[in-house]
């Protein structure tokens, strides 16, 4: 009887120990094969840039550059890519750019943890004073990124012959949407929730 019992016991626990490990492989297969899901997914995802046209029409790659800061830091477009971006152009002697600057700074202080970010190019060869810029800004309470345009090459590529014109670029660096004139809170928020 005793034999008898061991032997069912043995052959039990070799049935659950078989058991256990159908279990266990098919979870490893099922976590393998969704992780090769994602990574195709993710892959899919990435755009092809080299078959994208660079330009500034909705559906265009944007086009790339760098400026420096007030500080002298430089700053280039494709560093905020996976970023939802609104490219401002702008100037301190524009009223409507002093006009949308703070609904600006409202939008950047809410959604800047949220992949979100607002890239002010100060059209600097329209300025009369370079040195009024850092106290704009300052009485403005503006801490989002600005760049200087000195020689006005952002502008002339993306035609901003009217201040303050704005990009709406997505966080593949696609544009989406130029807006001519100010935007107010409402308007940027609507642009941010329509953006991918």
């Amino acid at each position: 009887m005793k034999t008898s019992m061991k032997k069912n016991i043995f052959i039990i626990s070799i049935l659950l120990s078989l058991v256990s490990w159908g279990i266990y492989d098919t979870i490893k297969k099922n976590d393998a094969k969704q992780e090769s899901l994602a990574n195709t997914e993710q892959a899919n995802n990435k755009l092809d840039e080299s078959s994208l046209e660079v330009g500034i029409n909705q559906g265009n790659l944007a086009p790339d550059f760098e400026l420096k800061t007030l500080e002298g830091n430089s700053v280039k477009l494709s560093d905020f890519r996976g970023k939802k971006v609104i490219l401002n152009m702008w100037a301190t002697w524009c009223p409507p750019c002093k006009v949308e600057m703070p609904d600006m700074q409202n939008i950047y202080d809410k959604y800047k943890d949220e992949n979100v970010t607002i890239l002010a190019v100060n059209m600097t060869q329209s300025e009369k004073n370079v040195d009024s810029i850092p106290m704009f800004l300052d009485e403005m309470g503006i801490t989002f990124p600005v760049v200087l345009d000195p020689k006005s090459e952002v502008a002339l590529i993306y035609q901003s012959y009217m201040l303050p014109t704005s990009y709406v670029i997505d966080s593949n660096g696609i544009v989406q949407q130029k807006i001519t004139g100010p935007m107010n809170e409402d308007m940027m928020e609507k642009i941010i929730a329509d953006l991918n």
